[in-house]
């Protein structure tokens, strides 16, 4: 059971004693705020126990449920690749395109499992008033709503993105120490800009050596910073393929390969396969950002 979503966003206000769907999924992008209310969330068989104040993050491949034992009041944001390329109230082109690459680094870094995607305790204060904004807002219909309600939606888009960028759980936990953490924000932050995240280029960005910063990025990530870089490139690579109609040499020019040629051998050194096979053993039809996922758009 798939559902769709026919208009740019859509807020749906909530209160349930039990839920009314199946185990399903989504061809668009959902956050779940949890007003008030007790339950168990269950996305792709795992199972977590939810109350107020949690909010959940579910993308296209994600199958999921609610088991609520107390009434809860949900609020569910919902919004798909046209709310982004038609959003005027981004007001530059550069916004939309890093509020675009926000979207995607959300996608991209998505745990798939159950939880709160919010991380940083001073944000979830921040999160319900917006949240509370939103629905008065939707419900009040009064002048200018509709851009307050992009407005705080934009807001609450950057603040998931922040935390997700907080706790990369693969590479991350509480020994390591906060300049690991902001390299690998700059280069999630830097990634569409291969001369950014030379090794020579961070190591000036941090003042600190190229041969140090080898070792102090394998000893917080276990892995080496140029494995972690083709990874995070692989990830980009990826949602193209299966979240837009982008033509390889599309992808190619964007991402700063030579030619689509380049582009090929790069993918399939990682994933065994050439990019057009990728595609088409791996698409999901009908997800986010069905179209092309240009960030100039």
């Amino acid at each position: 059971m798939k559902e769709n979503l026919h208009e740019p966003f859509e807020i749906i206000y909530k209160e349930l004693d039990e839920c009314p769907k199946p185990t399903h999924q989504h061809n668009f992008f959902e956050l779940i705020y949890i007003l008030s209310g007790t339950g168990v969330q269950e996305i792709n068989k795992h199972t977590f126990r939810y109350n107020a104040g949690h909010m959940f993050l579910l993308t296209p491949e994600d199958s999921h449920s609610f088991d609520i034992e107390t009434t809860t009041r949900f609020v569910f944001i919902r919004f798909n690749d046209v709310y982004i390329k038609g959003n005027t109230s981004l007001v530059s082109a550069s916004q939309r395109e890093d509020l675009l690459q926000r979207l995607e680094f959300i996608l991209q870094n998505a745990s798939h499992q159950p939880g709160c995607i919010l991380k940083n305790q001073t944000d979830k204060s921040i999160v319900k008033p917006l949240i509370e904004a939103i629905i008065r807002e939707y419900v009040n219909r009064d002048m200018y709503n509709k851009e307050l309600i992009r407005q705080y939606i934009n807001t609450m888009i950057i603040l998931v993105a922040r935390n997700i960028a907080m706790f990369l759980p693969e590479k991350i936990n509480e020994c390591s120490e906060e300049k690991a953490i902001d390299i690998l924000q700059y280069i999630q932050a830097n990634i569409y800009y291969p001369e950014k995240i030379k090794a020579a280029h961070i190591s000036q960005h941090f003042g600190i050596s190229e041969s140090y910063l080898g070792r102090y990025f394998k000893k917080h990530t276990n892995e080496t910073m140029q494995e972690y870089i083709v990874n995070s490139r692989v990830k980009l690579v990826e949602t193209r393929l299966l979240h837009s109609n982008m033509r390889m040499n599309e992808i190619a020019a964007e991402l700063s390969f030579t030619d689509e040629s380049h582009l090929n051998r790069f993918f399939k050194k990682s994933k065994g396969m050439s990019l057009g096979e990728y595609r088409r053993k791996n698409r999901v039809a009908g997800t986010i950002f069905e179209g092309k996922l240009k960030s100039s758009n």
